[in-house]
Protein backbone atom coordinates (compact mmCIF):
# COMPACT_ATOMS: atom_id res chain seq x y z
CA UNK A 1 0.00 0.00 0.00
CA UNK A 2 1.40 3.64 -0.87
CA UNK A 3 1.83 6.75 1.13
CA UNK A 4 0.41 9.73 -0.53
CA UNK A 5 0.79 13.49 0.98
CA UNK A 6 -1.77 15.68 0.48
CA UNK A 7 -2.85 19.48 0.57
CA UNK A 8 -7.07 19.72 0.48
CA UNK A 9 -9.34 21.79 1.62
CA UNK A 10 -12.40 20.74 4.46
CA UNK A 11 -15.93 21.67 4.21
CA UNK A 12 -15.34 25.04 5.50
CA UNK A 13 -13.02 25.81 2.74
CA UNK A 14 -9.88 25.72 5.06
CA UNK A 15 -6.59 24.33 4.10
CA UNK A 16 -5.30 21.39 5.45
CA UNK A 17 -2.26 18.81 5.29
CA UNK A 18 -1.79 15.80 5.40
CA UNK A 19 -0.62 12.00 4.42
CA UNK A 20 -3.13 9.04 3.70
CA UNK A 21 -2.75 5.16 2.86
CA UNK A 22 -3.83 4.20 -0.01
CA UNK A 23 -3.54 1.49 -3.01
CA UNK A 24 -3.79 4.44 -5.63
CA UNK A 25 -3.87 7.95 -5.91
CA UNK A 26 -7.37 7.81 -7.68
CA UNK A 27 -8.19 5.48 -4.46
CA UNK A 28 -6.42 8.09 -2.31
CA UNK A 29 -8.57 11.00 -3.40
CA UNK A 30 -11.65 8.12 -2.72
CA UNK A 31 -10.84 8.05 0.65
CA UNK A 32 -10.84 12.06 1.31
CA UNK A 33 -13.53 12.25 -0.37
CA UNK A 34 -15.54 10.26 1.83
CA UNK A 35 -14.08 11.92 4.62
CA UNK A 36 -15.33 15.44 3.06
CA UNK A 37 -12.08 16.35 2.19
CA UNK A 38 -10.75 18.00 -1.13
CA UNK A 39 -7.42 17.50 -2.26
CA UNK A 40 -5.63 20.26 -4.33
CA UNK A 41 -2.05 18.59 -4.22
CA UNK A 42 -1.55 14.79 -4.25
CA UNK A 43 1.77 13.38 -4.02
CA UNK A 44 2.95 9.75 -3.76
CA UNK A 45 6.18 9.62 -1.11
CA UNK A 46 8.38 6.85 -2.67
CA UNK A 47 8.25 3.46 -0.37
CA UNK A 48 11.58 3.66 1.71
CA UNK A 49 12.34 -0.37 1.69
CA UNK A 50 15.03 -1.90 3.59
CA UNK A 51 15.99 -4.18 0.87
CA UNK A 52 16.67 -1.88 -1.24
CA UNK A 53 19.49 0.74 0.40
CA UNK A 54 19.41 3.04 -2.69
CA UNK A 55 15.85 4.31 -1.69
CA UNK A 56 16.44 4.30 2.03
CA UNK A 57 19.44 6.84 1.80
CA UNK A 58 17.39 9.45 -0.04
CA UNK A 59 14.93 9.48 2.22
CA UNK A 60 17.39 9.45 5.29
CA UNK A 61 18.88 12.83 3.69
CA UNK A 62 15.67 14.25 3.43
CA UNK A 63 15.01 13.50 6.85
CA UNK A 64 17.82 15.68 8.07
CA UNK A 65 15.88 18.47 6.96
CA UNK A 66 13.46 18.04 9.44
CA UNK A 67 13.39 18.66 13.44
CA UNK A 68 13.81 16.09 15.34
CA UNK A 69 10.75 15.00 16.80
CA UNK A 70 10.39 15.80 20.73
CA UNK A 71 11.04 13.86 23.22
CA UNK A 72 7.12 14.33 25.07
CA UNK A 73 5.88 12.99 21.97
CA UNK A 74 8.01 10.11 21.08
CA UNK A 75 7.23 8.98 24.42
CA UNK A 76 3.44 9.62 23.95
CA UNK A 77 3.63 7.31 20.64
CA UNK A 78 5.77 4.61 22.54
CA UNK A 79 3.02 4.21 25.25
CA UNK A 80 0.23 4.26 23.01
CA UNK A 81 1.84 1.27 20.87
CA UNK A 82 2.80 -0.51 23.66
CA UNK A 83 -1.08 0.03 24.92
CA UNK A 84 -1.92 -1.32 21.33
CA UNK A 85 -0.15 -4.43 21.26
CA UNK A 86 -1.13 -5.00 24.64
CA UNK A 87 -4.74 -5.07 23.19
CA UNK A 88 -3.87 -7.61 21.15
CA UNK A 89 -3.63 -5.45 18.16
CA UNK A 90 -1.21 -6.77 15.33
CA UNK A 91 2.24 -4.86 15.16
CA UNK A 92 0.98 -3.29 11.46
CA UNK A 93 -2.39 -2.45 12.76
CA UNK A 94 -1.36 -0.63 15.44
CA UNK A 95 1.56 1.40 13.62
CA UNK A 96 -1.33 2.43 11.65
CA UNK A 97 -3.48 3.06 14.09
CA UNK A 98 -1.24 5.74 15.45
CA UNK A 99 -0.16 7.94 12.35
CA UNK A 100 -3.43 9.94 12.51
CA UNK A 101 -3.72 10.48 15.99
CA UNK A 102 0.22 11.67 15.73
CA UNK A 103 0.63 15.72 15.49
CA UNK A 104 3.88 15.73 13.85
CA UNK A 105 4.11 15.42 9.94
CA UNK A 106 7.45 14.02 10.32
CA UNK A 107 6.55 11.72 12.55
CA UNK A 108 3.30 10.86 10.55
CA UNK A 109 5.72 10.14 7.79
CA UNK A 110 8.10 8.24 9.30
CA UNK A 111 5.22 6.04 10.73
CA UNK A 112 3.88 5.85 7.52
CA UNK A 113 7.09 4.49 6.08
CA UNK A 114 7.61 2.20 8.98
CA UNK A 115 4.50 0.32 8.39
CA UNK A 116 5.35 -0.11 4.72
CA UNK A 117 8.82 -1.50 5.60
CA UNK A 118 7.31 -3.95 8.42
CA UNK A 119 4.83 -5.02 5.38
CA UNK A 120 7.44 -5.98 3.19
CA UNK A 121 9.14 -8.30 5.68
CA UNK A 122 11.14 -6.07 7.96
CA UNK A 123 11.29 -6.23 11.58
CA UNK A 124 10.55 -3.80 13.22
CA UNK A 125 13.61 -2.86 14.71
CA UNK A 126 15.06 -2.54 11.44
CA UNK A 127 12.32 -0.48 10.03
CA UNK A 128 13.06 2.06 12.64
CA UNK A 129 16.71 2.26 12.26
CA UNK A 130 16.59 4.06 8.69
CA UNK A 131 15.29 6.90 10.71
CA UNK A 132 18.29 7.86 13.12
CA UNK A 133 17.39 10.91 13.56
CA UNK A 134 14.00 9.98 15.47
CA UNK A 135 15.02 7.19 17.04
CA UNK A 136 17.98 6.35 18.94
CA UNK A 137 20.21 3.72 19.27
CA UNK A 138 19.01 2.90 23.00
CA UNK A 139 15.70 2.73 21.50
CA UNK A 140 16.55 1.40 18.38
CA UNK A 141 18.57 -1.66 20.40
CA UNK A 142 15.66 -2.08 23.16
CA UNK A 143 12.82 -2.24 20.27
CA UNK A 144 15.09 -5.04 18.94
CA UNK A 145 15.46 -7.18 21.96
CA UNK A 146 12.00 -7.04 22.70
CA UNK A 147 11.40 -8.57 19.57
CA UNK A 148 13.46 -11.22 19.71
CA UNK A 149 12.21 -12.02 23.51
CA UNK A 150 8.71 -11.33 22.10
CA UNK A 151 8.14 -8.89 24.94
CA UNK A 152 7.80 -6.27 22.91
CA UNK A 153 4.49 -4.40 24.15
CA UNK A 154 6.59 -4.49 28.33
CA UNK A 155 9.96 -3.14 26.07
CA UNK A 156 7.64 -0.08 24.68
CA UNK A 157 6.21 0.81 28.10
CA UNK A 158 9.34 0.84 29.72
CA UNK A 159 11.09 3.12 26.62
CA UNK A 160 8.18 5.58 27.59
CA UNK A 161 8.93 5.50 31.18
CA UNK A 162 12.85 5.75 30.61
CA UNK A 163 12.31 8.95 28.52
CA UNK A 164 9.24 10.51 30.47
CA UNK A 165 11.86 9.73 33.79
CA UNK A 166 14.63 11.30 31.44
CA UNK A 167 12.69 14.18 30.33
CA UNK A 168 11.15 15.10 33.95
CA UNK A 169 15.09 15.29 35.73
CA UNK A 170 16.16 17.54 32.63
CA UNK A 171 12.92 20.18 33.00
CA UNK A 172 13.94 19.83 37.04
CA UNK A 173 17.55 21.03 36.55
CA UNK A 174 16.39 23.84 33.78
CA UNK A 175 13.78 25.07 36.02
CA UNK A 176 15.70 24.91 39.15
CA UNK A 177 18.93 27.18 36.86
CA UNK A 178 16.39 29.49 34.74
CA UNK A 179 15.77 31.87 37.73
CA UNK A 180 19.51 32.51 38.40
CA UNK A 181 20.55 32.99 35.13
CA UNK A 182 17.74 35.58 34.48
CA UNK A 183 18.54 37.63 37.72
CA UNK A 184 21.92 37.14 36.65
CA UNK A 185 21.42 38.34 32.66
CA UNK A 186 19.38 41.67 33.70
CA UNK A 187 21.87 42.32 36.52
CA UNK A 188 24.40 42.69 33.98
CA UNK A 189 22.31 44.65 31.72
CA UNK A 190 21.46 47.07 34.84
CA UNK A 191 24.80 47.60 35.69
CA UNK A 192 25.93 48.23 32.03
CA UNK A 193 23.36 50.90 31.46
CA UNK A 194 24.12 52.61 34.57
CA UNK A 195 27.71 52.62 33.82
CA UNK A 196 27.18 53.69 29.99
CA UNK A 197 24.67 55.68 30.70
CA UNK A 198 23.42 57.33 34.22
CA UNK A 199 26.95 57.69 35.91
CA UNK A 200 28.60 59.30 33.15
CA UNK A 201 26.01 62.03 33.32
CA UNK A 202 26.26 62.54 36.71
CA UNK A 203 29.88 62.23 37.01
CA UNK A 204 30.20 65.10 34.26
CA UNK A 205 28.74 67.51 37.44
CA UNK A 206 32.30 66.81 39.21
CA UNK A 207 34.77 66.89 36.19
CA UNK A 208 35.15 70.70 35.98
CA UNK A 209 35.97 70.87 39.44
CA UNK A 210 39.40 71.86 40.39
CA UNK A 211 39.41 70.23 43.44
CA UNK A 212 40.79 66.66 43.67
CA UNK A 213 37.82 64.00 43.97
CA UNK A 214 37.65 61.04 46.13
CA UNK A 215 39.22 57.65 45.06
CA UNK A 216 35.92 55.87 44.75
CA UNK A 217 35.09 58.43 42.46
CA UNK A 218 38.14 58.31 40.32
CA UNK A 219 37.61 54.76 40.20
CA UNK A 220 34.13 54.49 39.38
CA UNK A 221 34.77 57.64 36.73
CA UNK A 222 37.77 55.15 34.80
CA UNK A 223 35.47 52.15 35.17
CA UNK A 224 32.26 54.22 33.28
CA UNK A 225 35.10 55.33 30.60
CA UNK A 226 35.51 52.19 29.90
CA UNK A 227 32.70 50.76 29.59
CA UNK A 228 31.40 53.61 27.68
CA UNK A 229 34.12 53.02 25.16
CA UNK A 230 34.20 49.17 25.57
CA UNK A 231 30.41 48.48 25.37
CA UNK A 232 29.87 46.15 22.05
CA UNK A 233 33.48 44.74 23.52
CA UNK A 234 32.06 43.23 26.46
CA UNK A 235 28.86 42.30 24.88
CA UNK A 236 30.39 40.60 22.16
CA UNK A 237 33.01 39.05 24.42
CA UNK A 238 30.66 35.80 25.76
CA UNK A 239 30.14 35.25 22.36
CA UNK A 240 33.70 35.37 20.92
CA UNK A 241 34.63 32.82 24.08
CA UNK A 242 31.54 30.34 22.79
CA UNK A 243 32.98 30.50 19.44
CA UNK A 244 36.27 29.86 20.41
CA UNK A 245 34.98 26.48 22.54
CA UNK A 246 33.34 25.70 19.44
CA UNK A 247 35.83 25.59 17.21
CA UNK A 248 38.51 23.94 19.92
CA UNK A 249 35.89 21.68 20.16
CA UNK A 250 36.33 20.48 16.41
CA UNK A 251 39.50 18.61 16.64
CA UNK A 252 39.49 15.82 19.09
CA UNK A 253 42.37 16.63 20.79
CA UNK A 254 40.27 20.23 21.29
CA UNK A 255 37.55 18.30 22.64
CA UNK A 256 39.23 16.29 25.10
CA UNK A 257 41.12 19.25 26.69
CA UNK A 258 38.30 21.19 26.88
CA UNK A 259 36.11 18.41 28.31
CA UNK A 260 38.59 17.60 30.61
CA UNK A 261 38.53 20.65 32.27
CA UNK A 262 35.61 21.08 32.74
CA UNK A 263 34.73 18.11 34.63
CA UNK A 264 38.12 19.11 37.12
CA UNK A 265 36.52 21.92 38.21
CA UNK A 266 35.78 22.16 41.90
CA UNK A 267 32.02 22.14 41.80
CA UNK A 268 30.46 22.37 38.39
CA UNK A 269 32.67 19.22 37.70
CA UNK A 270 31.46 17.31 40.01
CA UNK A 271 27.90 17.82 39.53
CA UNK A 272 28.67 16.99 35.61
CA UNK A 273 30.38 13.56 36.89
CA UNK A 274 27.38 12.84 39.11
CA UNK A 275 24.96 13.81 35.73
CA UNK A 276 26.95 11.40 33.30
CA UNK A 277 27.43 8.76 35.75
CA UNK A 278 23.07 8.65 36.44
CA UNK A 279 22.71 9.14 32.46
CA UNK A 280 25.26 6.03 31.82
CA UNK A 281 23.98 3.51 34.90
CA UNK A 282 20.47 4.75 33.99
CA UNK A 283 20.83 3.66 30.16
CA UNK A 284 22.46 0.65 30.73
CA UNK A 285 20.65 -0.69 33.42
CA UNK A 286 17.83 -0.43 30.75
CA UNK A 287 19.21 -1.54 27.52
CA UNK A 288 20.51 -4.94 30.31
CA UNK A 289 17.30 -5.17 31.81
CA UNK A 290 15.55 -5.65 28.27
CA UNK A 291 18.16 -8.41 27.18
CA UNK A 292 21.20 -6.02 25.19
CA UNK A 293 24.18 -7.86 25.07
CA UNK A 294 26.68 -5.78 27.57
CA UNK A 295 29.39 -4.76 24.91
CA UNK A 296 26.33 -3.28 22.58
CA UNK A 297 24.98 -1.98 25.94
CA UNK A 298 28.18 -0.09 26.39
CA UNK A 299 28.79 1.04 23.18
CA UNK A 300 25.75 2.13 23.02
CA UNK A 301 26.10 4.06 26.46
CA UNK A 302 29.44 5.54 25.45
CA UNK A 303 27.61 7.86 22.86
CA UNK A 304 25.45 9.66 25.15
CA UNK A 305 27.68 10.51 27.29
CA UNK A 306 28.06 14.14 26.26
CA UNK A 307 31.93 13.87 27.32
CA UNK A 308 35.17 12.64 25.30
CA UNK A 309 36.97 11.88 28.45
CA UNK A 310 34.11 9.86 29.91
CA UNK A 311 33.78 8.22 26.02
CA UNK A 312 36.96 7.28 26.27
CA UNK A 313 36.74 5.68 29.47
CA UNK A 314 33.88 3.49 28.74
CA UNK A 315 35.41 2.48 25.18
CA UNK A 316 38.34 1.37 26.66
CA UNK A 317 36.51 -0.28 29.11
CA UNK A 318 34.15 -2.34 26.58
CA UNK A 319 37.54 -3.77 25.59
CA UNK A 320 38.29 -4.35 28.22
CA UNK A 321 35.12 -6.57 29.53
CA UNK A 322 35.59 -8.20 26.07
CA UNK A 323 38.64 -9.25 26.83
CA UNK A 324 37.13 -10.95 30.56
CA UNK A 325 37.40 -7.64 32.55
CA UNK A 326 35.22 -6.08 35.09
CA UNK A 327 33.27 -2.69 34.66
CA UNK A 328 33.04 -1.76 37.97
CA UNK A 329 36.75 -2.74 38.50
CA UNK A 330 38.03 -0.98 35.38
CA UNK A 331 35.78 2.14 36.16
CA UNK A 332 36.90 2.45 39.95
CA UNK A 333 40.63 3.17 38.26
CA UNK A 334 39.72 6.69 36.89
CA UNK A 335 39.03 9.84 38.46
CA UNK A 336 36.79 11.12 35.98
CA UNK A 337 34.13 8.42 36.82
CA UNK A 338 32.41 8.75 40.61
CA UNK A 339 34.14 6.63 42.84
CA UNK A 340 30.67 5.61 44.74
CA UNK A 341 28.88 4.33 41.08
CA UNK A 342 32.00 2.20 40.60
CA UNK A 343 31.83 0.82 43.63
CA UNK A 344 28.15 0.16 43.70
CA UNK A 345 28.64 -1.49 39.84
CA UNK A 346 31.34 -3.70 41.04
CA UNK A 347 28.71 -4.86 44.01
CA UNK A 348 25.97 -5.61 41.21
CA UNK A 349 28.88 -7.40 39.08
CA UNK A 350 29.35 -9.36 42.34
CA UNK A 351 25.98 -10.27 43.37
CA UNK A 352 24.66 -11.17 40.27
CA UNK A 353 22.29 -8.09 40.19
CA UNK A 354 23.97 -5.56 37.54
CA UNK A 355 20.61 -4.32 36.44
CA UNK A 356 18.70 -3.65 39.76
CA UNK A 357 22.44 -2.24 41.08
CA UNK A 358 22.60 0.12 38.25
CA UNK A 359 19.27 1.28 38.54
CA UNK A 360 19.85 2.48 42.16
CA UNK A 361 22.67 4.16 41.48
CA UNK A 362 21.30 6.02 39.23
CA UNK A 363 18.03 6.66 41.09
CA UNK A 364 20.95 7.99 43.85
CA UNK A 365 22.98 10.59 41.98
CA UNK A 366 19.82 12.02 40.08
CA UNK A 367 18.62 12.99 43.78
CA UNK A 368 22.00 13.86 44.52
CA UNK A 369 22.16 16.42 41.81
CA UNK A 370 18.92 17.77 42.15
CA UNK A 371 19.77 18.22 45.78
CA UNK A 372 22.72 19.68 45.06
CA UNK A 373 21.45 22.05 42.12
CA UNK A 374 18.47 23.48 44.70
CA UNK A 375 20.78 24.13 47.06
CA UNK A 376 23.23 25.68 44.65
CA UNK A 377 20.16 28.28 43.49
CA UNK A 378 19.33 28.81 46.73
CA UNK A 379 22.83 30.38 47.37
CA UNK A 380 23.06 31.60 44.61
CA UNK A 381 19.78 33.68 44.50
CA UNK A 382 20.61 35.56 47.60
CA UNK A 383 24.45 36.27 46.14
CA UNK A 384 23.77 37.77 43.20
CA UNK A 385 21.24 39.93 45.18
CA UNK A 386 24.00 40.72 47.73
CA UNK A 387 26.31 41.85 44.98
CA UNK A 388 23.94 43.95 42.97
CA UNK A 389 23.64 45.61 46.11
CA UNK A 390 27.13 46.05 47.05
CA UNK A 391 27.96 46.87 43.77
CA UNK A 392 25.06 50.16 43.02
CA UNK A 393 26.04 51.18 47.03
CA UNK A 394 29.79 51.40 45.68
CA UNK A 395 28.57 53.83 42.88
CA UNK A 396 25.82 55.37 44.81
CA UNK A 397 28.76 56.05 48.06
CA UNK A 398 30.91 57.09 44.65
CA UNK A 399 28.96 59.42 43.50
CA UNK A 400 27.88 61.21 47.29
CA UNK A 401 31.30 61.43 48.14
CA UNK A 402 32.60 64.51 46.28
CA UNK A 403 28.52 66.03 47.51
CA UNK A 404 29.87 65.72 50.88
CA UNK A 405 33.27 67.44 50.20
CA UNK A 406 31.73 70.14 48.43
CA UNK A 407 29.21 70.71 51.47
CA UNK A 408 31.72 71.01 54.09
CA UNK A 409 33.28 73.80 51.88
CA UNK A 410 30.79 75.54 52.09
CA UNK A 411 29.79 75.71 54.97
Amino acid sequence: MAVFEYKALNVRGKKISGIIDAESSSAAKLKLREKVIFPTILEKLESNSLVTKKKSKPFIKEFNLFSKVSSSELSMITRQMSTLLSAGFPLVKAVATLVPQTKSKTMQKVLSRVKDAIEEGSSFAKALALYPTVFSPIFINMVNAGESSGTLEIVLERLADFNENREDSKKKIQASLAYPFLMSFIGVGVLLVLLTYVVPGIINIFSDMNHVLPLPTRILISVSSFFKSWWWGIILTPFLFLAIIFFVRKSEKGAYFIDNLIISLPIIGTLLKKIIAARFTRTLGSLLENGVPMLTALNITKTIAGNKVIYELISKACDRVEQGGELGEILSRSKSFPYLASQMIKIGETSGEMEKMLEKTADLFEKDVQTAVTAATALIEPMIILVMGVVVGCIILAICLPIFEINQLIQ
